[in-house]
């Protein structure tokens, strides 16, 4: 089997094979031989952060706080594999960025999100750490319902045309390093968008072997799936 050009990155680490955003899920990307674990960061009613997709998920019994969660990716086990922070919501930036350096794992972390108001902050934060805007903005994918599918289909055909411009003109500008992107939305012209302005395009999220097939012969920079496995078909 040739060599693999992309990134493998576990989403909320292995979510297919152990429940997301917790230490077995990490565990079981790690054994899956991902390149980088994707976890979410939620503010809870509480003021707590932890690591959960949205407050339904943050109520789970046992819900790892984000101290929790890094210092489990922080031992020797997770030493080379890369970090993607999402941040759910914006407010909580420095607390993130303090919680990473603390932990000496800036260098080792991109920090992604939905909410445009949370980029500047992050950059301004702190500039070393590599920034990921993620796109489109949605909490719900309306592809895996039926009813929706045809709508959500022709919005991303139409999203797709004036994606690209807005990406260029962010990476150029130096306000982010990265784009992650559904799958929807990914085509050829966002991926050559995106690395002549030396940026990196991250797809998410992908459980099907071929469609990460064709991925990969797009050229994307890195493939975000629940299931890891499918990596090594």
């Amino acid at each position: 089997m040739s060599e693999l050009t992309y990134r493998r990155i576990g989403h909320k680490g292995a979510d297919h094979i152990a429940p997301g955003n917790t230490t077995a899920s990490f565990d079981a990307a790690l054994a899956a031989g991902v390149d980088m674990i994707e976890f979410d960061v939620l503010r809870t009613a509480d003021g707590r952060l932890v690591l959960a997709h949205d407050l339904e998920d943050s109520r789970r019994p046992q819900v790892l706080t984000l101290e929790e969660g890094l210092d489990h990716l922080v031992t020797d086990a997770y030493a080379g594999i890369e970090l993607d922070v999402d941040l759910k919501r914006a407010g909580y930036e420095r607390e993130v960025i303090e919680a990473l350096r603390a932990r000496g794992l800036v260098e080792r972390t991109l920090i992604s999100t939905m909410e445009e108001e949370s980029l500047p902050v992050v950059r301004a934060l702190e500039p070393a750490v590599r920034l990921g805007w993620s796109v489109p903005k949605m909490r719900r994918n309306p592809l895996s319902n039926p009813l929706t599918k045809p709508i959500a289909l022709l919005f991303a055909y139409e999203y797709r045309r004036r994606l690209a411009g807005r990406v260029a003109a962010k990476l150029r500008a130096g306000e982010i390093d990265a784009v992650m992107a559904h799958y929807a939305v990914v085509d050829r012209r966002l991926v050559r968008v995106v690395k002549d302005a030396g940026g990196e395009l991250y797809v998410w999220t992908v459980d099907d072997r071929a469609r990460i097939e064709r991925l990969e012969q797009l050229g994307v920079t890195g493939i975000i799936s629940n299931d890891p496995r499918l990596f090594s078909g």
